[in-house]
């Protein structure tokens, strides 16, 4: 069994840390372990998804983005994946504040969880998008 593989997008290494730990080894028992890949900047998740040709040779089964990472925020980063991945892997947006999910929305985002990070509600979330099956 391959493994689960999550990239995680934030300018703040404790975001990040607890993502990480919030997801921990494995999202469920029917699914691999996590591969989880950290980028601290836009411009370094491009270059990978660029390199690694995602959504074709590479696969990636989700992106957590932070929408309030700087200087380049997820919301847009989101709405740039999904332009220009054939059968992007679902995104999820971390968001300062509830009323921010309509931003989320714009940015074709599959899902939004707020600041501070709940580590069940975010967990319970990524199982939510992955379990769901593809329109």
């Amino acid at each position: 069994m391959s493994t689960f593989k999550i990239i995680v997008y934030s300018d703040d290494s404790t975001v990040r840390e607890t993502v990480k730990k919030s997801l921990g080894r494995r999202l469920a028992p029917e699914l691999a372990d996590n591969e989880i890949i950290e980028f601290a900047t836009a411009d370094a998740l491009r270059l990978y998804v660029d390199s690694k040709k995602v959504g074709s040779k590479t696969r990636v089964d989700l992106f957590i983005l932070d929408g309030e990472a700087t200087p380049e925020g997820g919301m847009g980063l989101a709405r740039q994946l999904k332009d220009e991945i054939f059968n992007c892997p679902p995104t999820l947006v971390i968001v300062a504040r509830e009323q921010d999910a309509w931003l989320a929305g714009w940015s074709r985002a599959d899902g939004v969880v707020t600041h501070p990070i709940d580590s069940f509600g975010l967990a319970k979330k990524v199982l939510d998008l992955v379990k769901t099956p593809a329109l």
